[in-house]
């Protein structure tokens, strides 16, 4: 089957933001007989927000989603480093990395993109089906087979698996395993948004203690998120504690910004996760099932890449798929075109986390130290240069 055959048979299995993002970026190469099937009942986000850096606003520029993005989203300046007592160690200029880019970086709310990507998905009338979890994935005579677990089954040429870092039966198939690694984190995520001025700059501020950490970033004045990481074995006691009694009493010494962001936060609005991602594997694909976003290559949020690298992959997955004459070559090369970059990106977010959450007193010190002498405009060329890579033109 050449699939310049454009009514090929495709299922998405995640209607997350790189499954939503894939169906649009395959509509748009032509590709329109497509389903998406999602475990749950309805559209959920694990997130807080995220920054869209310009390495994925380049590529819904390319999608006609960027002019939506810059109505919610929020333009940033700096990414600041503090320690836990306020000290500064530096920061990396936002407008560098977009200029060699290309195109500006904004932090938006999950649920915002996610309602753009999904208003999108509903006016190019592709399909998603809710509560249809994947148990097993077969293969037959160049047909692929899907069993949800509410007893329906179907049978479609090309399977994309978008179905997260957690539970992916697409990986399960693809690889034979599935488990993700815990990476001795946890993340206390929350969302603020307040009538009153909550910010005066559009910066994210990075604070860093001894095995702990707190981050903030404005969306704009009134909005914006947070993440308060710890190191913890799994199922630690805070999880099931008030998340922000638990919070205030963890970072009552930090600086007081943090905890008037805290307190500014709903209960409602501060979820507890702990934090897991996938050694890089060079596995991809297997026979018509394909890997794509944290399936294929889950990184840390300390790599802050993670949405941002499964955007790039629908467009690429998209672009090969059109110009391949068999879905092996289109698979090859997509895997091929993409992992070096991914690896990379999953490795950086591991190594920041392991210095983030070292326990130990004195390797904080001199991390601290490092950061103060670092060239900020070198960090932000090497930066730019990993997130630039395999760009659209």
């Amino acid at each position: 089957m050449k699939m310049r055959d454009k009514d090929s048979k495709i299922a998405i299995l995640g209607a997350g933001i790189g499954g939503l993002t894939t169906a649009i970026a395959l509509y748009q190469k032509g590709f329109k007989n497509l389903s998406i099937y999602e475990r749950r009942n309805t559209v959920t986000t694990m997130g807080a927000g995220l920054v869209l850096w310009s390495n994925a606003t380049k590529i819904f520029h390319k999608l006609g989603l960027l002019t939506e993005i810059e109505k919610l989203g929020g333009q940033l300046l700096q990414m600041q480093r503090w320690t836990k007592n306020k000290d500064y160690l530096g920061a990396i200029e936002v407008n560098k990395i977009n200029k060699h880019i290309g195109f500006k970086s904004y932090s938006i709310g999950r649920t915002d993109l996610q309602n753009i990507l999904l208003n999108k998905i509903n006016e190019l009338n592709i399909p998603i089906h809710y509560n249809h979890n994947a148990l097993n994935i077969s293969y037959q005579n160049n047909i692929t087979s899907v069993n949800f677990e509410n007893g329906i089954s179907i049978h479609t040429q090309i399977v994309i698996g978008a179905d997260g870092r957690i539970n992916s039966m697409a990986r399960q198939y693809v690889n034979g395993n599935n488990t993700p690694v815990y990476q001795n984190f946890v993340n206390w995520i929350g969302i603020v948004e307040s009538k009153k001025l909550i910010f005066s700059k559009n910066n994210v501020m990075d604070f860093w203690g001894t095995g702990e950490r707190f981050g903030i970033v404005t969306i704009n004045k009134n909005k914006g998120y947070w993440a308060g990481g710890k190191s913890l074995p799994i199922n630690a006691s805070f999880k099931n504690k008030n998340h922000k009694t638990e919070l205030l009493k963890l970072f009552d010494s930090w600086p007081p910004e943090i905890k008037e962001i805290i307190k500014l936060t709903k209960e409602e609005n501060i979820k507890y996760i702990e934090v897991f991602d996938h050694n890089p594997t060079l596995k991809w694909y297997k026979n018509n099932v394909c890997l794509i976003g944290d399936s294929a290559h889950a990184s840390l949020p300390t790599s802050g890449q993670g949405a941002c690298q499964a955007i790039e992959d629908a467009w690429h997955f998209a672009a090969i798929l059109e110009q391949s004459e068999t879905i092996e070559e289109a698979f090859s090369k997509f895997q091929e075109n993409r992992f070096q970059k991914t690896t990379a990106i999953t490795m950086a977010g591991r190594n920041l986390a392991k210095s983030l959450f070292n326990e130990n007193v004195l390797y904080s010190k001199e991390r601290n130290e490092k950061a103060k002498n670092t060239d900020y405009n070198l960090a932000s060329q090497s930066i730019a240069e990993l997130w630039s890579k395999n760009l659209p033109k």
